[in-house]
């Protein structure tokens, strides 16, 4: 397996064990929205959207802290690896991949929100 499609899908476990735990503590909150007439659509792009948010922020600080830590390690390095150069297309893959590590986490815990009744979400309050 390729090595860069392993690390993707490592990140995509941390990710999708977050999103898992975030949708079950909030089991209750989602079961309010339901009871005051929010619809699956709703509730699945509150958990998405969420997902997205932690996927481009991680996303962002790693494309910021990309080029000093390119420019350090080729300076330091340069002897060794005479070209390290970091290009459009990797930050081009970086988004893809932090979109779509953030789309297919967040499948599993919208399913479970959408899916839940009301009566049992209701339940885990308290």
């Amino acid at each position: 397996m390729n090595k860069r499609l392993m690390v993707i899908v490592i990140i995509l476990a941390v990710v999708a064990n977050t999103m898992v735990m975030t949708s079950r503590e909030r089991t209750g909150e989602y079961a309010i929205f339901k009871t005051l007439g929010f619809g699956g659509w709703r509730i699945a792009g509150l958990i998405v959207g969420e997902s997205l948010v932690i996927t481009m922020t991680g996303c962002t600080i790693g494309v910021a802290l990309t080029f000093p830590t390119a420019r350090l390690f080729g300076h330091t390095m340069g002897t060794y690896f005479p070209v390290f150069n970091v290009g459009n297309d990797t930050i081009g893959y970086a988004i893809v991949s932090s979109v779509l590590v953030g789309i297919l986490a967040a499948i599993i815990p919208t399913y479970r929100a959408v899916k839940i009744p009301i009566a049992e979400g209701l339940r885990s309050i308290g």
